[in-house]
């Protein structure tokens, strides 16, 4: 039984020390805090000194709860040690001792054990000491998300409207959320800017937090970036986030309305389509807009006005009103409009004028604009002359004809107009082409062409040198008369084209000289009869006659020979006796070979009689008869080759 005699022992060693005032001396040393993320392991130290070492010592460690009473959670005798059963920590806490340092290992700290911890060192006298350390847990919040008001903020409004909201979730210790316009931060300022937040503590002891803009805006407002700013903190520093940016609709009314030509681009002119726009520097969504034609009174609701085919009339101020429906202020803008004319082109005189020969012409035109005009004068496309005048010093049937007037617009490609003027001039015709033509043909029928100038038109009337009256189709042309007559002929004739009016007459001499021309005629006879006595007697001939036609025309005034002419009547007649000779030489052969054939008794033989109707006939027994145009004789060619007389036949 050892411990009652050592119980004695121990008690007189205290009464010994306590007297001699030998008491033991403990100390311990701490940290304020220890940070730590939520769900990581904490180490909270408690360094501590004793005179009696490690074998007399107890350590022990507690948590303060919220009523400020300890809880021992972790008991260190020298002979024993153990985690305090049924606390929030019995099964995640261990004590590590190394020397003087004692550790409380704290596995997957969460939000719930930011709290403070006490550990106290005892010794074998009644000495002890104790040290403190809060564990602070930290957690990060998720990413703030920021929502802007759906509808439109009026700047008309009282009291300041709803800019947005911006939460963000889940962090401990509690996050801060700032606003912000353009980078600067947002601060409550009454009747301008309130910010209202709210915070939810979750069933883990993390914070969400809500927090709501309220401001007045201006028509600034409108291009202005709203945006939050989370602070948080984490060991050892504070860290911030930012949302998204937003932008929200500003309702504001105008200051000032512009209206303007949407088209067409540059200056307008009559046909035009006009189209106009107007917009203000407002943004309201019950509003009216409309544009009136102030000289006309017409208007359309609608920030866009189009007028089809515009006229001079379509021009004029045009104004835009703005009408705010909440209030019914209005503000207005407009613009003139100028339509650019051009009237029809008028010339002077009207229609048409009719000057003596050799007089002065002059005519003027002109059209009215609103612009600069450039006016040309024309006739058969040409042009003649440029100006409103149009001047000529002594006229003539060339003068006579069409002219055009044409005015345009040198600054508006498409504006144009033009006029016509007829002039006439007056005086005695005149016939185109020689006073006497000479004409030969060849043809039977002639076709004459008659053209004369005049004004008024002259009548043209053909007559032949024998008093005969030809008929003729006669047309009006620009500056006279043309008649064309067609007949046929017989021989050399004169013809006459007579062209009259008031002012006198004009003739023209058509000599005509009809050339006959003949070809060659061949005259073949073939013996049908029985002769006597070698002798082949002709009785019967053919005769084939050819004679050409021309045709001769006569156009523009001048005598033509379309098929044939003067130099080809020489060539024909050159041809002619060219076709004589050859004939005479194929019949001289011809006879020459009749001829020998008969001396070599192989036709006819020479001597008796031959009945002629039991023989075939053949081209051995022909007699040809030659005749020309300029001659009564006929020459015959026997068989003998002797020449005969035509009585002989």
């Amino acid at each position: 039984m050892a411990l009652p005699d050592t119980a004695p022992l121990l008690v007189g060693l205290l009464l010994i020390f306590h007297a001699l005032g030998a008491w033991a001396i403990v100390e311990v040393n701490m940290e304020d805090k220890v940070e730590v993320m939520a769900g990581d392991t904490a180490q909270i130290t408690c360094m501590f000194t004793t005179d009696e070492g490690l074998g007399g010592t107890t350590i022990q460690w507690f948590y303060v709860l919220p009523n400020k009473k300890r809880q021992r959670i972790y008991n260190k005798e020298p002979m024993h040690e153990a985690a305090e059963q049924n606390t929030p920590f019995t099964d995640r806490i261990s004590l590590n001792v190394t020397g003087t340092a004692a550790v409380l290992v704290i596995r997957d700290v969460g939000v719930k054990d930011n709290l403070e911890f006490i550990c106290v060192i005892k010794t074998i006298t009644p000495e002890e000491a104790e040290g403190r350390t809060k564990l602070q847990v930290f957690k990060s919040p998720t990413f703030p998300t920021i929502e802007a008001v759906e509808r439109g903020v009026s700047v008309n409004e009282e009291d300041p409207s709803k800019i947005g909201s911006c939460s963000v979730k889940n962090g401990y210790p509690k996050p801060n959320i700032t606003w912000y316009r353009n980078n600067m931060p947002l601060r409550i300022t009454p009747d301008e800017v309130d910010l209202k937040s709210s915070i939810t503590i979750e069933s883990s002891g993390l914070y969400s937090v809500q927090s709501e803009l309220r401001m007045k805006v201006k028509k600034e407002d409108k291009d202005a970036k709203f945006y939050c700013e989370v602070l948080y903190f984490v060991p050892g520093a504070t860290k911030m986030t930012e949302s998204q940016h937003i932008n929200i609709t500003v309702y504001y009314p105008p200051t000032e309305v512009n209206i303007w030509v949407e088209s067409p681009k540059g200056k307008i002119k009559e046909g035009d389509t006009l189209e106009l726009r107007c917009e203000n520097n407002g943004n309201y969504p019950s509003s009216i807009t409309t544009i009136k034609h102030q000289n006309s009174g017409s208007s359309v609701e609608n920030n866009k006005m189009v007028r089809t085919n515009v006229t001079r009339l379509d021009g004029g101020v045009y104004e835009c009103t703005f009408t705010e429906t909440d209030n019914f202020e209005e503000i207005s803008g407009s613009t003139k409009v100028l339509v650019n004319y051009l009237e029809s082109a008028v010339i002077t005189p009207k229609d048409s004028i009719t000057v003596m020969e050799e007089e002065e012409l002059k005519a003027s035109c002109n059209a009215l604009s609103s612009l600069q005009t450039d006016i040309t004068w024309f006739k058969n496309e040409k042009l003649v002359s440029k100006g409103n005048s149009l001047s000529v010093k002594s006229a003539t049937f060339e003068t006579a004809g069409m002219y055009k007037c044409v005015v345009t617009v040198p600054e508006m490609e498409g504006m144009k107009t033009s006029g016509t003027l007829q002039v006439n001039v007056k005086g005695s015709p005149q016939i185109l082409g020689p006073g006497v033509q000479e004409v030969e043909t060849y043809e039977t029928t002639v076709n004459l062409n008659c053209s004369a100038r005049g004004f008024p038109a002259p009548t043209i009337m053909w007559t032949t040198s024998d008093g005969k009256n030809l008929n003729a189709l006669q047309t009006e042309t620009e500056d006279g008369a043309q008649s064309v007559v067609t007949f046929k002929i017989t021989s050399s004739v004169k013809v006459f084209c007579n062209a009259s009016n008031d002012f006198g007459s004009k003739v023209v001499e058509f000599n005509i000289k009809a050339i006959v021309h003949t070809t060659p005629t061949t005259t073949t006879t073939t013996s049908t009869n029985a002769i006597t006595d070698d002798t082949v007697i002709y009785n019967t001939s053919t005769t084939n006659t050819t004679i050409p036609s021309t045709n001769i025309t006569f156009i523009n005034d001048t005598v033509q020979t379309p098929t044939k002419s003067p130099n080809i009547k020489k060539e024909s007649k050159g041809f002619v006796i060219a076709i004589i000779i050859i004939a005479i030489l194929l019949l001289a052969i011809l006879g020459s070979v009749l001829y020998f054939l008969y001396k070599k008794g192989r036709i006819c033989g020479r001597s008796g009689k031959q009945d002629f109707s039991k023989r075939k006939s053949s081209k051995d027994n022909i007699v040809v008869e030659m005749k020309s145009d300029n001659t009564e004789e006929a020459i015959l060619l026997g068989v003998n080759g002797e020449k005969q007389q035509p009585n002989d036949q």
